[in-house]
């Protein structure tokens, strides 16, 4: 590879924002690179049952379905690198980008970085993410019908969350390191009033367990510390869901992009444009608040041809 490569368009990121601005991108003739970085297929890869995604009736794995995106990406020439840009230069155009300590410019810009949830560090966590652990209850609390779950957290976020999966939950156990919520008066009120929705307060998660099923893990316990006394139990919830909030992972973006105080990238109203022409923002690294992969395949497609009209201006 040569050691500095231009191209009209570069995406960085591979989540279904990146993927679906590179279908468009390549379809105008725009020869887009495309980083994969550090989690290639992006949160949806951690995911595995996705079953709310239009076009797939009988539901489809997070991988294989982040895999035909990207294969219909470079299906119309896409360049895909599975590399992490590590430092941006957007003072001009050309904008400058390194990844692997190889240097490439662009045209225009799209970023497709995501977000990651925040997630507990527990011993077992990876071996259950996905069978039983979950950082996203509006994607999987469709498969915890009858059975009884805990969500970690206590903001509004939280809230959401435990009050959605009462939809299909027997029981969902809020679990929150402090004795009162930080919740906004009108959730808290909601999820008090929720007769499904318990509460255990002053504790955290310290760890999950569970058995194998079916060929693979599947939780069955999880451990709780009273953080005033110390003590540990297990309680037997079959699902765990992280709701302690986002982290855009748009630090490399912050000297140059306008964001909001958690680090989304803010864009102008009905665009994808950010305050740096020729640069646009998609998917969950400028929506903290739809997070879904069919709202982040939309903002791509809208960052292609946001993309592809200021290219056309440029001429």
């Amino acid at each position: 590879m040569p050691e500095k490569k231009h191209s009209k368009v570069i995406i960085i990121g591979s989540g279904p924002a990146g993927f679906t601005a590179a279908v468009y991108a390549a379809r105008a003739n725009l020869n887009p690179l495309l980083f994969e970085g550090s989690q290639p297929g992006g949160q949806l890869t951690i995911t595995t049952d996705v079953e709310n995604y239009p076009g797939f009736p009988d539901g489809i794995l997070g991988p294989e379905m982040m895999d035909k995106f990207r294969k219909q990406a470079q299906r119309f020439g896409t360049e895909c690198i599975f590399k992490e840009v590590t430092k941006v230069d957007l003072s001009g155009s050309p904008f400058k980008l390194e990844a692997d300590e190889d240097a490439y410019t662009a045209d225009s810009l799209i970023i497709a970085t995501g977000a990651s949830a925040r997630l507990l560090d527990l011993p077992n966590r990876d071996k259950y993410m996905g069978y039983g652990v979950s950082a996203c209850a509006t994607c999987d609390g469709f498969f915890f019908k009858e059975q009884e779950v805990a969500v970690v957290g206590g903001g509004d976020s939280a809230m959401e969350e435990a009050t959605f999966l009462t939809k299909f939950a027997k029981r969902v156990t809020v679990i929150h390191r402090r004795d009162e919520l930080r919740a906004s008066k009108i959730m808290q009120d909601r999820a008090f009033k929720n007769p499904k929705i318990e509460f255990i307060w002053d504790s955290t998660v310290v760890d999950v367990d569970g058995e194998q099923k079916n060929g693979h893990a599947a939780l069955t316990k999880v451990k709780i510390k009273n953080l005033k006394t110390g003590e540990i139990t297990e309680k037997p919830f079959t699902g765990l869901f992280f709701a302690i909030g986002h982290i855009p992972n748009t630090g490399i973006l912050k000297d140059w992009l306008d964001m909001d105080e958690n680090g989304y990238v803010i864009t102008q109203p009905k665009s994808t444009k950010t305050n740096i022409p020729g640069v646009f923002a998609c998917g969950d690294a400028q929506d903290s608040y739809y997070r879904q992969a069919v709202t982040a395949a939309g903002t791509g497609c809208m960052a292609a041809i946001d993309a592809e009209r200021f290219l056309e201006s440029q001429e």
